[in-house]
């Protein structure tokens, strides 16, 4: 069987997402603990009529109401986010594996240094960056704001220093309504996740074998390049 290739990252889709869901969710539980702790030992110490316990009452109630106003609403949005990298991710991977002869190749949650590509897809129809977009409701194309499209061709832009070919951006919504979906706005097509793989198995070859490569190569270097630097960073 012929899966997605992580080509140095070994990632899977939405990992950055996915772990930092866990890291809140663990922060969250962590504080809330303490605070919990800290106020029943003052009331054990001080008794519950003293000044200090009711203090603590009160950094305990603030602490919940915090974590219900808003991070609990964070924690949602980025689940949301893994959610859609994962279900974009799965059908980057079963193109790759259903259309080998085309040289598909997806890398997932891939970083350079400053941010990350929620996906790399190579193959003869040339190299798209992905960006995921998981928000519900209706997407007017027309109207989609500057920041989202700028995101788009910067990773594009990015991924193409790497490569030296062409790299079309793409913003795919996982669960939008799109208005005008495969339209371009500011050289970014937009599309939902349910035409993406067609889209793709449509588009005609722009790459030789020996580019396409080439292009693997050149970013599986990069990746690799920056992971050891990531650890460096981590050692330090």
């Amino acid at each position: 069987m012929h899966s997605a290739e992580h080509q140095g990252t070994g990632r899977s889709a939405g990992q950055y997402a996915r772990d930092t869901v866990l890291r809140l969710r663990l922060r969250t539980l962590v504080s809330l603990g303490v605070l919990a702790v800290a106020t029943a030992l003052s009331g054990r110490l001080f008794g519950l009529t003293d000044r200090r316990f009711l203090g603590s009452e009160v950094v305990l109630l603030v602490g919940m109401f915090v974590t219900l106003r808003y991070v609990l609403p964070l924690v949602e949005r980025w689940d949301r986010g893994a959610k859609g990298e994962e279900e974009v991710g799965g059908l980057l991977d079963e193109l790759a594996r259903e259309h080998a002869e085309s040289g598909w190749r997806v890398v997932h949650d891939a970083s350079f240094g400053r941010g990350n590509v929620d996906h790399i897809l190579i193959g003869s129809a040339g190299v798209f960056a992905v960006e995921t977009k998981s928000q519900p409701g209706q997407v007017r194309v027309g109207r989609m704001h500057g920041s989202m499209l700028r995101q788009a061709d910067a990773e594009a832009r990015a991924v193409e220093a790497i490569v030296e070919v062409r790299v079309e951006p793409l913003i795919v919504f996982s669960r939008a309504w799109v208005d005008r979906p495969l339209a371009r706005r500011k050289g970014v097509r937009v599309l939902p996740a349910r035409m993406l793989t067609g889209f793709l198995r449509k588009q005609q070859p722009v790459l030789s074998a020996e580019q396409i490569t080439t292009a693997r190569r050149r970013l599986a270097e990069a990746l690799q390049a920056q992971g050891a630097r990531d650890r460096r960073h981590l050692l330090h």
